[in-house]
């Protein structure tokens, strides 16, 4: 599992990177330099672990190159999620011949007297900062370029992206997933439905409203796709998770 962790820590710096610092080339480099960093703290510097790094190296930088693409080309964004759903399908496929981390980051891992990471293994604290990674960014990526590929657009929205006046829903989105993914590692998945029930309650009134049925309408669209793409992001790091 250690090689999926890395590509996911890669994926999540990379977009982590872009949401800060809006510069060419650099999101990717930055990921693609957190991961072979990380891939040598956990002591994955044998022949075949070295391959792996590099591959996944690649792949990270794949990965913003085709996410920036995506978002400045016109029309559906399908190759930045084809990437995205095949390189994760191809670390899960290989993550069986992935050998155990070890190295600095183990040796780390044992001196830390935190209860939370008490007698933790590395491959698991890799996959956990990956997947908690990914629901921050990265969620927001995927959830963009999904509205963007079906043409599905905010009511008020002039382009293809919603109004950046109001940037609450950027910060609100990491925060929710982050929350489901967390209740969900802890055993409470009746809380974590009820996060996804409230949600739905708050903009019940909005939704519902009788005054411009088209606009609703497509807000109703905008809201259940964003969601249900936002939910499937910490649905799929508790299923790698667990």
């Amino acid at each position: 599992m250690s090689w999926l962790g890395i590509l996911l820590i890669g994926f999540a710096v990379t977009d982590l990177t872009h949401s800060v610092r809006k510069v060419r080339l650099l999101p990717e480099c930055v990921g693609a330099l957190v991961a072979l960093v990380s891939g040598v703290l956990a002591g994955l510097t044998s022949g075949a672990d070295v391959v792996a790094l590099f591959v996944i190296v690649a792949v990270v930088l794949l990965w913003g190159v085709t996410v920036t693409w995506g978002f400045a080309h016109p029309g559906p964004a399908w190759l930045p999620l084809t990437v995205f759903v095949v390189a994760l399908s191809g670390a899960v496929a290989v993550s069986g011949l992935a050998p155990e981390a070890s190295g600095p980051l183990s040796r780390w891992l044992d001196s830390v007297s935190l209860p939370a990471l008490s007698g933790i293994d590395p491959d698991r604290f890799l996959l956990l900062v990956g997947a908690f990674g990914i629901q921050l960014s990265t969620g927001n990526v995927l959830v963009r370029l999904v509205l963007k590929s079906t043409g599905t657009i905010h009511p008020l929205a002039n382009g293809d992206m919603p109004p950046t006046r109001l940037k609450g829903g950027r910060l609100l989105g990491p925060l929710e997933r982050i929350f489901i993914l967390a209740l969900a590692l802890a055993g409470q998945v009746t809380a974590a439905s009820v996060v996804v029930a409230a949600k739905g309650l708050l903009r019940f009134p909005e939704l519902s409203s009788r005054r411009d049925q088209e606009r609703i309408h497509q807000l109703t669209e905008y809201f259940l796709l964003g969601s249900f793409v936002s939910w499937l992001v910490a649905l799929g790091g508790f299923v790698l998770l667990s």
